[in-house]
């Protein structure tokens, strides 16, 4: 008993915070990797590194040396980084890369010092380059954002058993408060060849390596001065067309049009984005998906759109966002989610279908050191065609920064349409109150908010309300989540999959650090999820035992054995093939099991694969779904990504097949090569997409996308579109 006692009570340790002086610089750099100018050597802030994976109780294994310098309008960053050989694991020229089964080293700058937001800056051994926002705290990773960019600088260069960059930011890229004379910083390292993960800050494993809660101090010689004129215009210009061939006779359209965005920095810390005409079509498509589930999941998809992404965490983390792998699904909402903006229900066909953005506009950033704040209005247009309405949507955040990491957030959503078709409100409001609490070591997290809806109508329980508390320590993890969502919420620019539903989901984790090459940590827990109707009792359940395994070689298996319970509130069909529906009001008890599994990232070749096996309702599932990863270093990847399904009920079974060869080749550093082709026989459906992006100057590009659907069983032709796009940014 008393050994048990004693190991709960262990305390996550504060280790102590470095820090490190930045002087500015007597000369000008060359930007190539080589760290050839003499005056380097004077400006090496930091050579101490501790190991954060596969222990994080040691001194880095390869030492790093970081150093950095300024003058007036550019800070530069420059590393040293010892290894055992010149064998560099890369993957591909890839912007944007993804750290794990990578060697490369990555710069956080957390400007305001309130280990809430950050900037990103990583390069990888063959000069990759990659950024990131940071927000949140980086209290999870769907607060890290790599669709972000933004115009900077990098080289690098290999030698025999080391590798150097070089990084030039400008400081009209990075958002602070004129007069700064110190900002918070970190610094991590992957090392794949060795399988050492550094970091010039300490930090237990039970934290991100990117959690701000976990930052030193970068103090300035001399305060920094505010970086001149702040403007730049990114213009585009596309030409291209698209033909429907489910009509008759074909109909084709030209997808000709001009537009751009306009930043202007109206002070260090606070940016303007506006946008006449934006166009999306260049933009990554989403990869389709299987959905097993009873609820909409074609709104889960991560916000890419350039114009949606700075600051965005202003805007996108109201209500209850919390990923984890559960019995019930993802039933996570928000009253605003950037994704529903420009997208709406085609009454034809009751189906979301996106609608043409004319305008928006877009005010963030910080106003003082304590308060943030954000501005977004978009105009969308008329589709007579559709039944869509145009209308203009308009959020306003305010947030004020409490103790030392929290906030308290006031919002305003309001989603105003003109001359509304049948059936459709001519607004839709929602007003909120949130705390976000974070504390200083992170062993805290939490928040509380309640938000009022206001639309057209008499209906009761227009709100909704919820909390969550997390205790974050080294032995173990306690989570209390809960919320409520009233029958009369509506939050038409958000996700809102239920109403009139109280949820709660407490779980408690035990982990454990064995720090060996077959298990070097993991943690096993309970959790318990349920849904409840006020006026009609329980209708979901989920009792189950969890767990997670990090191997020594960075492969991760996170598993879940569940007993679910499910009322049927509509009819369903769990097969998804036309077969008999369960029908509503009918209840079952089952037992399935989940898991997650990510192989080692290094090897040539890598595997990830989630899956669900047992009962299901009345019936049974054994689903499948993966990608497996053939890296062909460093001219890209050969992904071939699968789902497969088998489902039986009562009313009878289905197979459902999802396959989708992608390629991702990179020529270079500036040019790339995506193609995808996906099969889906649920909806009948083939579809090939193929981008060509060439970065002709930083942030500027050419591209070429050409896309096709058929049906899969005839192979005839549903639709094609060819486009051409090129963007530019103008500094001014």
């Amino acid at each position: 008993m008393f050994s048990c006692v004693t190991f709960l009570a262990v305390a996550q340790e504060r280790y102590p915070t470095p820090s490190m002086q930045v002087t500015p610089s007597s000369t000008s750099f060359d930007i190539d990797g080589a760290l050839d100018e003499a005056e380097w050597a004077q400006h090496l802030v930091t050579d101490q590194f501790w190991q954060y994976f596969p222990t994080d109780s040691l001194p880095a294994q390869h030492p790093t040396e970081v150093y950095m310098t300024y003058d007036e309008n550019f800070l530069y960053v420059a590393a040293k980084c010892y290894a055992d050989n010149n064998e560099f694991i890369v993957p591909s020229y890839r912007r944007d890369y993804r750290a794990t089964g990578n060697d490369n080293i990555s710069f956080v700058f957390d400007t305001f010092q309130d280990q809430t937001n950050a900037f990103l800056f990583g390069m990888n051994p063959f000069g990759v380059m990659r950024e990131a926002l940071i927000s949140n705290g980086g209290s999870d990773t769907q607060f890290f954002n790599t669709f972000w960019d933004n115009k900077w600088y990098g080289e690098a260069k290999m030698y025999d058993t080391y590798w150097t960059c070089e990084v030039k930011i400008p400081f009209k890229t990075l958002r602070y408060i004129e007069g700064s004379n110190a900002w918070n910083f970190m610094c991590y390292r992957f090392d794949s060849q060795s399988n050492e993960q550094s970091t010039w800050v300490r930090i237990p494993q039970n934290q991100l390596i990117f959690n701000l809660a976990f930052t030193g101090e970068m103090k300035f010689a001399r305060p920094l001065k505010k970086p001149g004129a702040n403007l730049a215009i990114i213009p585009y210009l596309r030409a291209g067309g698209a033909s429907d061939h489910l009509k008759e006779p074909h109909l084709r359209t030209p997808l000709n049009s001009v537009g751009g965005d306009l930043k202007v920095g109206i002070t260090p810390g606070l940016i303007l984005d506006a946008t006449i005409n934006p166009d999306f079509s260049t933009v990554e498509a989403d990869r389709q998906v299987q959905n097993l589930t009873r609820f909409d999941i074609s709104l889960s998809f991560p916000e890419q759109r350039q114009f949606f992404l700075e600051n965005s965490d202003l805007f996108g983390t109201f209500g209850s966002q919390e990923p984890f792998l559960s019995g019930l699904g993802n039933q996570n909402f928000t009253p605003f989610y950037s994704r529903r903006v420009g997208l709406e229900v085609d009454t034809t066909t009751g189906t979301y279908t996106p609608i043409r953005i004319l305008s928006g506009v877009r005010l963030n950033g910080k106003v003082s050191n304590n308060m943030r704040i954000g501005l977004l209005n978009i105009q969308t247009a008329r589709d007579e065609e559709r039944g869509i309405s145009d209308a203009n949507t308009t959020v306003a955040v305010v947030q004020q920064k409490v103790f030392s990491r929290s906030n308290i957030t006031a919002m305003l959503v309001n989603k105003q349409v003109f001359n509304p078709v049948a059936g459709q409100n001519d607004y839709n409001r929602v007003a909120g109150l949130e705390y976000n609490l974070a504390s200083p070591d992170n062993r805290w997290q939490g928040k509380a908010y309640y938000h009022q809806a206001f639309t057209p109508g008499s209906q009761d329980q227009k709100f909704s309300t919820g909390a969550s508390l997390i205790r974050n320590e080294y032995r173990y993890q306690a989570v209390w989540n809960h919320f409520y969502i009233g029958e009369g919420f509506e939050a038409e620019v958000g996700v809102v999959p239920r109403r009139n539903v109280f949820r709660i989901n407490p779980r408690f984790l035990l982990n454990f650090y064995p720090g060996k090459r077959l298990i070097n940590k993991q943690y096993i827990g309970i959790s318990y999820e349920e849904y409840r109707k006020l006026n009609s009792g329980v209708t979901d359940q989920s009792i189950g035992i969890v767990g997670e395994i990090t191997t020594g070689n960075n492969a991760v298996f996170t598993w879940q054995v569940a007993n679910n319970y499910t009322l049927l509130l509509n009819n369903f069909d769990p097969t998804r093939s036309g077969n008999l529906p369960l029908q509503r009001g009918t209840s079952y008890r089952y037992t399935n099991a989940q898991f997650n599994f990510i192989s080692d990232r290094r090897k040539l070749i890598s595997l990830e694969m989630r899956g669900v096996f047992g009962q299901n309702f009345d019936g049974t599932i054994a689903s499948l779904t993966g990608a497996v990863i053939y890296r062909f270093q460093p001219y890209g990847l050969l992904n071939l990504n699968f789902s497969l399904s088998r489902i039986t009920s009562s009313g009878g079974k289905g197979n459902l097949l999802l396959i989708g060869p992608r390629t991702d080749i990179t020529f270079s550093r500036s040019l790339f090569w995506t193609t995808f082709f996906q099969y889906n026989n649920l909806t009948n459906n083939v579809n090939i997409n193929s981008r060509i992006q060439w970065r002709f100057r930083p942030v500027s590009d050419f591209f070429l996308v050409y896309s096709d659907n058929y049906f899969a069983d005839s192979f005839l032709v549903k639709n094609r579109a060819i486009i051409a796009k090129v963007t530019y940014w103008l500094n001014l």
